[in-house]
């Protein structure tokens, strides 16, 4: 038998060695695998630890919140259809700032509109911190003006609808806002956007479901809410808001996320246009809003409070505090936007304007106008201030300019802008004036 050189043997036999070595580790789940696993064990909770997900039909609670619910409908509807297009589009962006800004700072957030309205026109502050903060806006805003353009046409009662609210947030934040900091092992744990959470958490005094029980209890979610006809998803919007909540199916996000998902709803079974928000009330009364969603993770006290795992007692006024927070929102915005009030502030603004020499004579007729119109063509801006078209552009650029007119293109008609720097002049009370 021929004998071979000991170097080739040696090598030979070392790289057999590296071939089984090779093999048992393929045959082996990785390391990362088997921790994932690990985090995603399901305890086995039984869905019925969120019940009850809807009032039942002989609760004591549910006639008076079914008539707060359909007074809600009946003036959302009526706020909606009392404002000219133009005027709904322009509110509604505002709205969607002042949403964010609200949201946010419910969050201990507080970018203020007038730096979200620079971050929209890629105007970011020097400090890291607070374009980040600017970013993490433009992100919120951008999916909320994805739902008000019929993003969520089915409204926001599904598992794949509340992932993708979360996707489309979380996708469009900088990197450093997608990080957090595991308490239990002070690790920093990456947010994947639109991925349910792989491990479990702590929020508060509330420790929910394990993280592999997450899409059961999804699922059930959507088994629920997601039938419901007008009246009662209405009914349902606050019990749907806190169970999402209690769920708590993301690593991070699940507040932004479930007052987004919240909008969607409103948005969808009241056709609300999108001109009002819950998530001023919500921030103007945090203390209570968040001490109501506290006690909707209560269990059940006695027999005369409901029948199922969770308090209905609690759910029922948390029901009360949603439904009687939206319906004070729609009245503040309509007060606000009263036809005779709304054109008194804007033609005082462009009166003093005018006197100051930033406006030229005659914008305010233009303002006045397409309040009362809603939109204007271009082409009737010149009959409408008695001057030739050259003086009918140079006012019309003066307001533009102003950012408090607007139009699609420079052939379509122009529309009114609410700038977040005159809110405190055009609408006061929507949100603080900026410091400093």
């Amino acid at each position: 038998m021929a004998k071979y050189p000991a170097n080739l043997v040696a090598k030979h036999m070392a790289k057999n060695m590296a071939k089984r070595t090779a093999v048992s580790k393929a045959r082996k789940p990785p390391v990362r695998a088997a921790a994932k696993a690990k985090a995603l064990a399901d305890r086995g909770e039984h869905v019925s630890r969120m019940e009850p997900l809807l009032l039942a039909e002989g609760s004591r609670h549910r006639p008076a919140l079914a008539d707060l619910a359909f007074e809600l409908a009946s003036k959302s509807a009526g706020f909606k259809r009392s404002l000219p297009a133009g005027l709904s589009v322009a509110l509604a962006q505002m709205v969607r700032a002042m949403n964010c800004y609200y949201s946010n700072l419910i969050e201990g957030r507080d970018t203020h509109p007038i730096d979200i309205e620079r971050a929209l026109n890629n105007d970011y502050s020097q400090d890291a911190q607070k374009r980040d903060l600017q970013r993490e806006a433009k992100a919120h805003i951008a999916v909320q003006q994805w739902i008000d353009e019929g993003g969520l046409a089915g409204g926001a009662a599904s598992e794949q609808a509340i992932r993708t609210l979360h996707q489309r947030f979380c996708e469009q934040l900088p990197d450093e806002l997608l990080w957090v900091r595991d308490v239990a092992s002070d690790k920093r744990l990456r947010v994947e956007p639109g991925a349910f959470r792989t491990r479990d958490v702590k929020v508060g005094n509330l420790v929910p479901v394990s993280a592999g029980a997450v899409p059961r209890f999804m699922a059930r979610y959507e088994d629920v809410y997601a039938p419901l006809g007008k009246a009662e998803a209405i009914l349902a919007s606050a019990a749907m808001h806190h169970r999402l909540v209690w769920i708590h199916p993301f690593l991070d996000g699940n507040g932004r996320v479930a007052r987004l998902a919240a909008h969607a709803h409103l948005f969808h079974w009241l056709d609300s246009g999108g001109v009002w928000s819950i998530a001023r009330g919500f921030a103007r009364n945090v203390a209570q809003y968040k001490a109501l969603l506290a006690n909707c993770d209560l269990p059940r006290r006695n027999d005369l409070d409901g029948r199922g795992n969770l308090s209905e007692e609690a759910l029922a006024a948390f029901t009360r505090f949603f439904l009687e927070t939206c319906l004070d929102q729609v009245a503040f915005m309509e007060e606000l936007m009263q036809p005779d009030r709304l054109r008194a502030r804007v033609l005082l603004w462009a009166e003093e304007e005018t006197r100051l020499q930033t406006l030229p004579p005659r914008a305010g007729q233009i303002l006045e106008a397409i309040l009362y119109r809603g939109q204007l063509p271009r082409s009737e801006i010149a009959a409408l201030l008695g001057v030739a078209e050259r003086s009918a552009r140079r006012v019309t650029a003066a307001l533009l300019d102003y950012g408090v007119l607007t139009s699609e293109t420079s052939k379509t008609p122009l529309r009114l802008a609410f700038p977040a720097r005159l809110a405190g002049r055009w609408m006061p009370g929507l949100f603080p004036e900026k410091a400093g």
